[in-house]
């Protein structure tokens, strides 16, 4: 495993998103997600990313369980802004925020949070209730070392970068969503913002191991979000529709070399842009994490195969996101 710079810190570049640790991609349990997070930093991975929604606080009760068993030392990044009590717009006051982050430093049993992160707010919103200032103030108070904002679109990316005391931007960025290369990444790189990259593969899509008659369960995402009909359809498969994404897949296999997982050339492909800070790709096996991790191992990509899957995203999977992008 190989590491990457962040804030003050040195991160492993692939680290492990846990959102389905606590909801929506199916059952995990108790004894499968320790089972995941044993993998995880076995593998090499510091960096969990969770968020207080992922089940309740599930998600955080289970890292702070592997935490005390193990003693590991990892970075710990959550998310506050979308409980569901008391729920929108009165999250996004100032006594309100101070209480996620309170509740997320109990769950997660830690007296700072090592970062917390606005999980996609609208610029309205963020605006309306100035919740960049009351997250400095909280940080000022000791109960956060660091705060980030995870977005939608480039243009809430562009917003999140104008605030003072931002340490790291959490975005979606896949062979799929190609965008933030042009729009964001030097941007970034120089206000000196982490880049914290989400949804890697696509919800799975380009593990290329989905079929047209792939079923997922009723309580997965996959299943009841694919056209957006719970929250921004640009979290599921990348935002392109289920069976559009079966046909690019098959595409790109044709594209990239065939000894070589799928998967792994997509991860690879991310970590071969040095803005990138930290991929955070998720897991419902341990299997899975020790997959993700080899991608820190291996060669670049060649400079072909880049410009490769540059004119594929241009000319066949651009026309078909959906969703805030």
């Amino acid at each position: 495993m190989k590491y990457r710079q962040f804030d003050d810190l040195s991160v492993s570049e692939i680290g492990l998103g846990t959102w389905q640790l606590g909801a929506d991609w199916g059952e995990v349990g108790d004894a499968e997600a320790q089972g995941i997070l044993d993998a995880a930093v076995e593998s090499g991975i510091t960096f969990f990313d969770t968020a207080d929604v992922y089940g309740l606080g599930l998600s955080e009760k289970r890292i702070r369980e592997f935490v005390n068993r193990t003693g590991a030392d990892v970075t710990i990044a959550t998310k506050l802004g979308r409980f569901p009590e008391p729920g929108w717009p009165e999250n996004f006051t100032g006594e309100n925020l101070n209480r996620h982050v309170e509740a997320s430093m109990e769950r997660l049993g830690v007296d700072a949070l090592d970062l917390t992160q606005l999980h996609c707010i609208p610029t309205e919103l963020l605006v309306e209730y100035n919740v960049f200032e009351s997250l400095r103030k909280i940080k000022g108070s000791g109960k956060i070392k660091r705060f980030g904002a995870s977005v939608e679109s480039m243009e809430e990316a562009e917003f999140c970068l104008g605030q003072e005391g931002l340490t790291s931007l959490q975005i979606i960025f896949n062979i799929y969503r190609q965008k933030p290369i042009e729009s964001l990444f030097a941007r970034a790189k120089e206000k000196d913002v982490a880049l914290i990259v989400r949804l890697p593969l696509a919800s799975g899509l380009l593990s290329g191991k989905f079929r047209r008659d792939t079923i997922f369960p009723e309580n997965d995402h996959r299943n009841y979000n694919k056209d957006g009909d719970c929250f921004n359809v640009g979290e599921t498969f990348a935002g392109i529709p289920f069976e559009k994404g079966l046909e690019l897949t098959a595409r790109l296999a044709e594209i990239v070399p065939d000894n070589v997982p799928l998967a792994e050339i997509a991860m690879r492909w991310i970590l071969d842009f040095d803005e990138v800070s930290v991929v955070i790709p998720g897991a419902s096996k341990k299997e899975q994490v020790i997959s993700n991790g080899r991608a820190s191992a291996m060669e670049p990509l060649s400079k072909e195969l880049h410009g490769k899957l540059k004119e594929f995203y241009e000319n066949e999977v651009k026309e078909h996101i959906r969703g805030a992008y």
